[in-house]
């Protein structure tokens, strides 16, 4: 147990950090409880949008072909040509998704960079809508979009996004230090009492109580998700940090090799080779080649800890078709392998459906903890306040006169 001096001191700083990224944790906190459900809950507001219309009762998995189709309709349609990347059906209900990047880069009000959202039926590849991805909005269309982009951006683009990153930090540090300052007396009476909530619903007993009962069994995923936040935002200060301490792949751009008058390949084969590298992958999205840019084939692998998309990417030289890089999470070197744990703990997806009901329960966490915290910090406050006066009332005439004076 911490006692004397440092537990205050470790008190005052775990106190004024609450107060001042307490605002953050909580739309942080109340946002992901959503996110974690981020495709059911944009699927299940947007049907006509995001739902096949007319499954089969035979549905088979998308193939190559069948990309090249939604490719080839996309390319005839006016207003849209060859997207940047075209996102796969997940199953048979689901939809293509071919995302625009703008010719000339575009920022919403906000900052936040907008990307076209352009979605077709997967068998009759009928144009069933489009939305602005970054744009905000409380529609059906763009709620769970902005939902998302306050989540990480706070609305605000790659600047919000380092103030995520920061306060993902404060959390986690926050947590450590409310972990510190909740350990008991080594022994079983002091363990017990410091899981227990007493007191009446509106009392100071009750708040701290509760305060530090629900602290302890909170405070380790709290932690994870401001330290899995950190990670993923700021990858510019944390790669090198895990490079230093752990082997990382190489993490450079790709360019195709000489064209040697040939021309660009299609997106079949390109899956094709992929395909080939990694042969029991799904296919979840492809990011079409350039002159200058190789495929990108994203996959995921049964065995993977991440869940949609997965984390298998395969690079495809553009023109020769050679596959020029694979990265496997399931054979990756340790650096990686940590980094690749960081979404699917974040998002809960690593321990399937209770995973994520535990995120959603602990999203909630630090809007309890934000209120009972400001009642007691405001009750010390007061008793302090009342202190000094029962002090002064009780001081001698002449020193009371003298602070007044």
């Amino acid at each position: 147990m911490i006692s004397g001096s440092l537990r205050s001191w470790l008190r005052d700083i775990h106190l004024y950090l609450a107060l001042l990224f307490g605002v953050l944790f909580v739309s942080a906190g109340s946002t992901g409880v959503l996110l974690a459900w981020n495709h059911e809950l944009d699927a299940a507001l947007n049907p006509s949008l995001l739902q096949s219309r007319a499954v089969p009762a035979n549905a088979a998995p998308v193939t190559p072909e069948k990309v090249e189709a939604a490719l080839s309709r996309l390319s005839k349609l006016p207003g849209y040509g060859k997207p940047t990347n075209l996102m796969l059906p997940d199953d048979e209900h689901d939809v293509f998704v071919a995302w625009y990047r703008p010719a000339a880069r575009q920022k919403t009000l906000f900052g936040t960079d907008l990307q076209r959202q352009v979605m077709l039926d997967q068998y009759t590849l009928e144009v069933l809508g489009e939305r602005n991805y970054g744009e905000f909005g409380l529609s059906r269309p763009l709620l769970m979009p902005t939902l998302f982009h306050l989540h990480r951006y706070l609305l605000a683009g790659e600047g919000g996004k380092w103030v995520t990153g920061v306060t993902g930090c404060m959390l986690f540090l926050t947590s450590v230090m409310g972990l510190a300052l909740w350990w008991p007396k080594a022994n079983w009476t002091s363990f017990r009492k410091s899981l227990t909530v007493r007191g009446h619903l509106t009392s100071r007993q009750f708040n701290y109580s509760f305060h530090r009962a629900a602290g302890f069994f909170v405070t380790p995923m709290l932690a994870m998700l401001g330290f899995s936040g950190m990670v993923m935002n700021l990858p510019d200060v944390v790669r090198p940090v895990i490079g230093a301490v752990s082997t990382l792949e190489a993490n450079e751009k790709l360019a195709n090799g000489d064209a040697d008058g040939r021309k660009l390949i299609s997106a079949s084969a390109a899956m094709a080779a992929a395909q080939s590298a990694v042969p029991e992958g799904r296919i979840s999205r492809v990011t079409l080649g350039t002159v200058k840019a190789p495929f990108e084939i994203r996959m995921r692998q049964a065995a993977e800890v991440r869940k949609g998309d997965g984390n298998t990417r395969i690079s495809v030289d553009a023109y020769s078709g050679s596959v020029l890089r694979v990265r496997n999470p399931l054979t990756a070197p340790s650096g990686d392998t940590f980094l690749n744990w960081m979404f699917p703990l974040h998002t809960g997806e690593a321990f399937h459906l209770p995973g994520r009901i535990l995120i959603s329960i602990t999203g909630l966490t630090p809007l309890l903890f934000m209120i009972t915290g400001l009642v007691l910090w405001l009750g010390r406050r007061a008793m302090h306040r009342r202190a000094r006066q029962l002090a002064e009332s009780a001081a001698p005439l002449p020193e009371r006169v003298q602070k007044v004076g």
